[in-house]
């Protein structure tokens, strides 16, 4: 061993027993390196969860949306479809009537449902069911038929 190799005095902690760096008896506690690297690591994880989790709470509510546009579409078609029908009646809010495509290619709006036309169901296809909304737009209750007429 060198005299450069040989602790000296001078190496050991001095001060006070409470403010060493290190444990200085059995009954000290324990002290640990703090992993920088451990705890940047687990930091970046959870900000990418925290964003992955942002995100697909943006994507719901962009599909909802998209949805919803959908729908007032559908409503706006209707509604322009409705208002090229016949019409042999003042259509009255929050009543429910049924759209049919006549033989003859235009047209028909009526209180008379798909299943009580009888005989004379033959002549009309039957398109929807739908309901008059106060701002005079067509809610769509029943878009089996509408999705095979488009």
């Amino acid at each position: 061993m060198t005299e450069e190799s040989i602790p000296t005095k001078s190496t050991y902690y001095t001060g006070e027993a409470k403010f060493s760096p290190v444990p200085t008896s059995i009954s000290s506690p324990v002290i640990k390196l703090i992993d920088k690297n451990k705890i940047r690591a687990v930091a970046v994880e959870a900000m990418h969860l925290q964003a992955t989790q942002q995100m697909a709470l943006l994507k719901q509510q962009a599909d909802l949306i998209m949805q919803q546009v959908k729908d007032i579409e559908e409503r706006l078609k209707i509604s322009e479809l409705i208002y090229q029908a016949e019409m042999r009646f003042k259509p009255i809010l929050g009543q429910t009537y049924h759209l049919y495509q006549k033989e003859t290619g235009g047209y028909l709006i009526s209180i008379i449902a798909p299943d009580e036309w009888g005989k004379l169901a033959t002549t009309k296809q039957f398109i929807s069911t739908v309901k008059l909304l106060g701002d005079h737009t067509w809610d769509v209750l029943d878009k089996t038929a509408l999705a095979t007429h488009h």
